[in-house]
């Protein structure tokens, strides 16, 4: 066997990590070396458990007894090739079967042998169908291998086996943050720091899902505790730096995402808030580097392709601006901003026709209906490919709603549910097809299952589409006002919730969720700012209506309803002077 480190360099590294580790129990009685693994592998402490283990082997303990906790020493230090050579010999004694092959599943799972991982599990339920951590690791392989419905099963499984168990309480506090919302989820990484008070990836779970909410006080609490718990974390700093950029001090936010690690720095959340920081620092160059690569890995996130537009808009890279969006800015689905950019790439080459064009487009603003998108995937080439993926479903059900051919659409996504009937992305698609048809009910009843796994805003906008369109307006409302509390930083949710609070003349309740869409980066966004004006005019607050309408309408002043709101703040405020006879020529301009 290729060893990677000298047996007693491992020895004298560890000594500070055992911290002077007693071989011998309660009683004084000298503890077996494998009894003393087993504890610093709960622990966590893989390199001291190994060299426990090391020492126990050349002490004459059989490989049989040694190799599953062996392979679990080397599969917590990430040594994963060294893991195999311990746990892929299916050499385990009869007590440690169980435990070899659940370690084995793991190790499977980490290098992404799904099925094979699958395999090793079901051999250790032959020798423990009891251990709960065990059902925790089938719960996360039956998620990644989009069999999702299951996997909450798994869950409720393993907290039945043991309801105190730290691990399984941490995952079903994870399925929880992703179907209910990060509030309802409080509670249940609460009840597992109760059991596991130490756990330093429980505790940064725990502080991200504070951060998100808000509870920027809590969440620096428990990063503290991180930090005297393991120094050498870097993941802490990444936390600071989503926490900094929130209160704008971006160059503090920079500093702090350089310390986090480079595996942190490449999640794509991580890409997205570097982007933001660099484009906010002036670094424009560095933003559009980093934003076109997570572009490239999330083609269809919009939040992306708009703050990479806005990089190389700053950039002045007019000509990619238009190679990269003009196609896109055409679409019904495009936002304003986008298309405001486009047009602003043109008129910096002095195109001013197909300028003025775009920007017609952005005056128009969206309609709020939902509007499919292309795969990118032609319909005769969706339709020879057939249903076989995920992707393949998703592009064969675009294209025949593009087509105009809602039934089929149905119908193939309905297919694909019947294959995988557990996977939320099976369950949203149908939603999305029987949506396309005005299927409401069936659109509803897909949606709501769904949500019982994962509820991005994208599904929870779907849902509430598919109540207002069936008539159920106070289920949509409802609907909304669940995931806004869970995910309290939409700005889009809040916007619409003012929307609606405006709607019904509840303008106090409309002048907070305005605000904090606003706070909460909503500030450029015009009809959001006009919105507030109009609140503002309302709620006989002056001075504010005219500092919001004229902010919306330096934003977007081709925009009817921006400009309206503008006239109607300058006619209370000032009367029929020159500006306010201005905006009302102009109102009449765009209508036509």
């Amino acid at each position: 066997m290729n060893f990677r480190r000298d047996l007693t360099l491992k020895i004298a590294s560890c000594i500070a990590l055992m911290g002077g580790l007693a071989a011998c129990d309660d009683g004084g009685v000298e503890a077996p070396p494998v009894d003393l693994a087993r504890a610093q592998l709960a622990q966590g402490n893989g390199l001291a458990a190994e060299v426990l283990l090391r020492d126990a082997l050349a002490q004459g303990a059989s490989r049989e007894d040694i190799a599953a906790y062996l392979g679990e020493a080397e599969l917590q230090q990430g040594e994963l090739a060294e893991a195999r050579e311990w746990l892929g010999k299916d050499e385990f004694s009869q007590a440690t079967r169980s435990h070899g092959f659940h370690m084995l599943g793991r190790l499977e799972m980490e290098e992404g042998n799904l099925p094979a991982a699958g395999q090793a599990f079901d051999r250790s339920l032959e020798s423990e169908p009891d251990d709960a951590e065990l059902w925790v690791d089938i719960g996360r392989l039956r998620y990644r291998g989009g069999e999702q419905v299951q996997a909450v099963e798994a869950s409720v499984k393993a907290l039945e086996l043991d309801p105190a168990s730290p691990v399984a309480l941490q995952f079903r506090a994870q399925l929880v943050r992703d179907s209910e919302g990060m509030l309802a989820a409080v509670p249940w990484f609460e009840r597992a720091l109760d059991q596991n008070p130490e756990n330093v990836d429980l505790l940064l779970d725990y502080a991200a899902i504070l951060g998100e909410l808000g509870r920027a006080t809590e969440m620096l609490a428990v990063i503290r505790e991180v930090a005297k718990l393991d120094p050498t974390n870097r993941r802490i700093y990444y936390l600071q730096a989503v926490l900094a950029a929130r209160a704008e001090k971006f160059q503090l936010a920079q500093s702090l995402l350089l310390r986090s690690s480079k595996d942190d720095r490449e999640k794509p959340a991580a890409m997205l808030l570097s982007g933001i920081i660099d484009i906010e620092n002036g670094n424009y160059a560095s933003a559009a580097q980093t934003l076109e690569r997570l572009a490239a890995m999330q083609p269809d996130n919009r939040r992306v392709r708009q703050v990479l537009a806005r990089a190389l808009s700053l950039g002045d890279k007019n000509s990619e601006i238009i190679y990269r969006y003009e196609k896109l800015a055409r679409q019904p689905s495009a936002a304003p901003y986008l298309q405001t950019l486009v047009a602003r790439a043109f008129e910096a080459q002095d195109e001013r026709a197909k300028a003025a064009e775009f920007l017609d487009l952005a005056a128009k603003g969206r309609t709020g209906r939902l509007v499919v998108m292309s795969s990118g995937t032609t319909l005769d080439v969706a339709e020879a490919r057939g249903p076989k993926t995920g992707l393949d479903a998703l592009a064969l059900v675009r294209a025949r709603i593009v087509a105009g051919n809602n039934a089929g659409a149905v119908a193939a996504a309905e297919a694909f549910l019947d294959k995988f009937p557990g996977s939320a992305d099976a369950l949203s698609l149908a939603g999305d097809a029987n949506l396309a048809a005005r299927r409401y009910a069936r659109a509803t009843e897909r949606y709501n299952n769904a949500g019982a796994i994962r509820t991005p805003w994208l599904l929870a906008r779907k849902q509430v589409k598919a109540l207002l369109a069936a008539d159920r307006r106070s289920e949509a409302i409802a609907e909304l006002a669940r995931h806004f509390v869970g995910d309290p930083a939409n700005v889009e949710a809040a916007g619409l919730l003012a929307g609606i609070a405006a709607e019904q003349k509840d303008w106090d309740a409309a002048g907070i969720f305005a605000d904090h869409a606003i706070r909460n980066g909503g500030r450029r966004d015009p009809l959001l700012l006009a919105l507030r004006a109009e609140i503002a005019l309302q709620s006989e607050e002056l001075d504010l209506a005219a500092e919001m309408a004229e902010t919306a309408y330096a934003l977007q002043p081709m925009n009817r309803q921006v400009t309206a709101t503008l006239y109607n703040v300058y006619t209370e405020t000032a009367g029929d002077d020159d500006a306010t006879q201005q905006l009302a020529a102009k109102i009449k301009k765009l209508r036509n």
